[in-house]
């Protein structure tokens, strides 16, 4: 996170312009705060709902949006907050945080991160980077995350209890009056529809809400698909089996109070050490076990792909882009491919063509102008690329990283270099049996016996 934070900083300032209209210098593609998202994935909310404006850590400017304060912090003030989706309370997190700054220089709880250190010195420049390292931020953090739980927990037990609900049901429109139980009860016996148990659920009239409203733009609560009439929807959740919620939605993680019991850990996380036990007692039983589609989605536009070898003919094909044959002709590594594939998401994120450094308004602009021009197929200088920077991800679930191969693991012995053969040590960890099972132990051994002969 750091690392991206101050990454996407540095872009910002080096961003190529024109004079052409169809390019833009100051575009807010250029700040990238933290991994994105491939179009797959359900994006979360970063509007500061119900919550007043959000002052600026070192000056008066207010925000209403999360993003453009941590972008505006990040060019005016050349400050990284770390993790700043594990921030509990976000606002009075940068209150507290806003008033210390008043009180000590920011070095005194910032790390200081220095880019373009090889540069001349007037070209470097120091940003700072806040994270829970520091034990205050840590417990700040922590504080913030028992008082929401808090709030959280006090907000289920008046729900509970609460007898003055009402509310209609999504499929047959019979309204039900008294506890929330009695609604959420008649949809998963009647319906089939179940969104979990009323005792785990919290602000349940705003979750049902915005379930209806999905239904009244007829939209399926669990592909998400919308369609062009009620009866055409009601067709569709039903013979697919549709009637439940789609659970890799992050909106609708704060409805369910597991999410809120441990700090920076989302329900799944929590699922799985509860289910840990169990999981250790049974046996190694892999019969049933199914892979999972990759489901990459292409450097150049929205395709996705189940196999890896089918998005590599697609960018072939479509695109003339043949990462196979780059990585063959460059020797690429595994770490050199991590490398360039997030150079060229993140390139193409912000609308910038890496073979002319030209940059348009968007993505569409940009790869019609790299496929016209063919710079598509043109890479930088390694140079350019091959830098740590890279390492880290431009979406968080581009799963075409986890299946680019090791060219080390491709090669055959007969292919490797003399400098390339890895020399495995021995492990050391039972010395004192290695030692009794030693060949050199047994020839010292014979060589003993034979000097007693003689």
């Amino acid at each position: 996170m750091a690392s991206s934070g101050t990454e996407g900083a540095e872009t910002g300032e080096d961003g190529v312009g024109s004079s052409s209209s169809k390019f833009s210098n100051t575009d807010s593609r250029d700040c990238i705060l933290e991994p994105l998202s491939l179009p797959e994935s359900p994006g979360g909310i970063t509007t500061l709902e119900g919550s007043p404006s959000v002052p600026c850590i070192f000056c008066e400017e207010h925000f209403l949006e999360q993003d453009k304060l941590l972008k505006h912090m990040i060019i005016e003030h050349k400050i990284v907050i770390a993790d700043v989706k594990l921030v509990a309370d976000f606002r009075r997190y940068v209150l507290y945080w806003k008033k210390r700054f008043t009180e000590q220089p920011i070095t005194d709880f910032c790390s200081v991160i220095r880019t373009n250190s090889k540069a001349p010195f007037e070209e470097q420049d120091n940003y700072f980077l806040l994270c829970d390292v520091l034990p205050e931020d840590r417990v700040l953090r922590e504080e913030l995350q028992k008082q929401r739980l808090k709030e959280i927990l006090e907000q289920q037990q008046h729900e509970r209890y609460d007898t003055n609900f009402h509310g209609v049901c999504m499929f047959c429109n019979e309204e039900f009056t008294g506890n929330r139980s009695v609604l959420l009860n008649h949809m998963a016996r009647e319906h089939a529809f179940n969104i979990g148990l009323p005792d785990n659920i919290v602000h349940c009239s705003e979750f049902l809400d915005i379930l209806q409203k999905k239904l009244d733009n007829l939209q399926c609560l669990y592909c998400e698909k919308f369609f062009r009439d009620k009866n055409t929807l009601k067709d569709h959740m039903r013979k697919k089996q549709h009637r439940r919620i789609n659970a890799k939605n992050r909106e609708y993680d704060r409805f369910y109070v597991i999410n809120y019991l441990e700090l920076g850990k989302s329900w799944e996380e929590v699922q799985s050490e509860d289910d840990r036990e169990l999981l250790d007692h049974q046996e190694d039983d892999w019969s049933d076990w199914e892979e999972h589609p990759v489901c990459a989605v292409c450097l150049f536009c929205e395709k996705q792909a189940g196999t890896t070898e089918k998005l590599h003919t697609h960018m072939e094909d479509a695109h003339e882009f043949d990462l196979l044959k780059i990585k063959s002709e460059l020797g690429l590594n595994f770490y050199q491919q991590v490398k360039l594939v997030n150079f060229i998401r993140r390139e193409v994120h912000q609308c910038r063509c890496y073979g002319c450094h030209l940059k348009f308004t968007s993505k569409a602009e940009l790869i019609n102008h790299m496929e016209k021009v063919k710079h598509i197929s043109v890479l930088p200088e390694r140079t350019t690329w091959d830098q740590p920077q890279y390492y880290f991800p431009t979406y968080e679930n581009d799963s075409l990283l986890c299946a680019l191969s090791d060219s080390e693991g491709d090669l055959s012995a007969e292919g490797l270099k003399e400098d390339d053969i890895p020399i495995i040590s021995e492990d050391v960890s039972r010395l004192q049996a290695l030692k009794q099972s030693s060949v050199l132990n047994q020839l010292l051994q014979e060589g003993s016996k034979k000097q007693r002969k003689l």
